[in-house]
Order: structure tokens, then sequence, then C-alpha cells
């Protein structure tokens, strides 16, 4: 490792760093209640990852897809912040990289401020954060930042990791299996991020060798 190459790892947010399937069911619910819709709030949040407009296009007429996420997102603060935990290991992982001398990337789907809030409440201090890009669309910031790697929980951040020529990190903390992960080609499976900074040392080492 040279000043010339920093370690940089990219990590997603939810179901990876914050468990965050009970503060949207709780959104979800309030905005079903002001719209008259009744959300099937379990389904919708077994397998959160997909952008917002992908989760609620099934339930509502087109026209009001838009305007329904941009109601979710301003209810979010009140519903979805401090009721959602952070995962085991988030906050060790973070130091991990640091450790290393590295620096640390959110890369989320999640509107932005509201992505602020949950890593300001919950003490995850990252080096940067970009917002609102999913699956494939994560490559151009981890190529952008030079990521090594892009730790996530779902199937479309193994893409986003492979379309940037990074290593792909999955935990199973978000709705996919190990199958899953591994035949959409990620490069390696934990089963949360208690088991990332043994991880990261032994990769640390493979990439100076």
């Amino acid at each position: 490792m040279t000043a010339r190459t920093p370690l940089v790892v990219g990590f997603d947010l939810d179901l990876t760093l914050i468990d965050t399937a009970a503060g949207v069911r709780d959104v979800l619910l309030a905005l079903g209640t002001e719209l008259g819709v009744d959300f099937p709030v379990e389904d919708m949040t077994a397998r959160l990852g997909p952008p917002l407009d992908h989760l609620l296009a099934p339930h509502l007429p087109p026209e009001q897809v838009g305007p329904a996420g941009d109601r979710f997102r301003a209810l979010y603060p009140d519903h979805a912040i401090t009721t959602v935990p952070v995962l085991p290991g988030a906050h060790e992982a973070f130091e991990a990289v640091r450790a290393h001398g590295g620096r640390v990337l959110v890369v989320t789907g999640k509107y932005g401020p509201n992505a602020q809030l949950h890593l300001d409440h919950l003490g995850l201090i990252a080096d940067h954060l970009e917002s609102w890009v999913w699956g494939v669309g994560k490559a151009e910031v981890l190529r952008r930042e030079g990521a090594l790697a892009y730790v996530g929980d779902h199937v479309h951040d193994v893409e986003g990791a492979r379309a940037a020529g990074v290593l792909s990190v999955s935990v199973l903390t978000g709705g996919c299996t190990r199958a899953e992960l591994e035949e959409a080609g990620t490069d390696v499976v934990l089963d949360d991020l208690t088991a990332f900074p043994a991880w990261l040392d032994a990769a640390v080492v493979d990439r100076s060798a």
C-alpha cells in the first residue's frame, strides 16, 4: 500500500450497514394511510435494494408513483431514523478500513439527506457519501474514487462492483441468499460485517504482495 494507491472501500447502506426494514415498513404504513392504500409492507420490505419507484409502482397508478415517492422521502425522517439500528460489525468495518489508512465510501440508492441522517444518528462517519445510485450505476463512483472493494447485501450491489471492476464483498444480512450472490458473481460472501476486518486484513496483504 502506498500513498499513491490508498485503500478505498465502498459500502452499501440499507441492510449492509443498517437494518432499515422496520423503518421502511413504518413509512409505508404512514404513506398508505395518507393515500388510502393498503400496501403489502411485509412483502415490500422482504428484499430491499431496488429504487423506491420500483417498490411503489406495482401498487399505484403510474401518475401517482413520483409524487408518492416524494411524500415517502418527506415522511421518512419522522418514522425511520431513530428506530433503525446499526448492524453488527458496521462500526468495526469502518475502523478496519481506517486502520489501514483507508477511506470509507457509502454508496447507496437512498435519498441523500435521509442517508446522511442515518449516518449521523448512528455515528457512522463516511469520508464520502454518494446517494441515489443503484446497481451498475454505482460503478461510476467506485471507479472515480478508486475503490478496492464494494460491500453490499444484494445481487444488484454485486452488479455494481463487477461493472466497476472492483472486488465484490457480499453479506447475508439482506434478502439475498448465498447462492444468489454467488451466481451474480460476488468474490466473497460473509455472514455479516463482523467478519469483514479479518477479510480486509488478508486482502490488503494480498494486494501488497
